[in-house]
């Protein structure tokens, strides 16, 4: 992912999208790794939302997390 993220078009996009609202980050740490956001319910309602990043700055959707979280029951006790 290192060459090929570099390269990748949208990357490029996200980047100049974060600097330009301000966000300069900082150059510590692994800094290739992907991540992803979970919205995870409660007992055994497992898996609400799943999201991971396909290329570096792949936002997810803030309605999208809502909305799964507006789903978590609460756990009986």
């Amino acid at each position: 992912m290192i060459m090929s993220g570099f390269f990748r078009f949208g990357v490029w996009q996200n980047f100049f999208r974060a600097w330009k609202s301000g966000y300069s980050g900082n150059l510590e740490g692994e800094g290739f790794t992907l991540g992803g956001v979970y919205v995870i319910g409660a007992g055994r309602q497992g898996i609400l939302l799943e999201h991971r990043e396909k290329e570096f700055g792949d936002k997810v959707s803030l309605p999208s997390v809502l909305e799964a979280a507006e789903k978590i029951k609460p756990q009986a006790s």
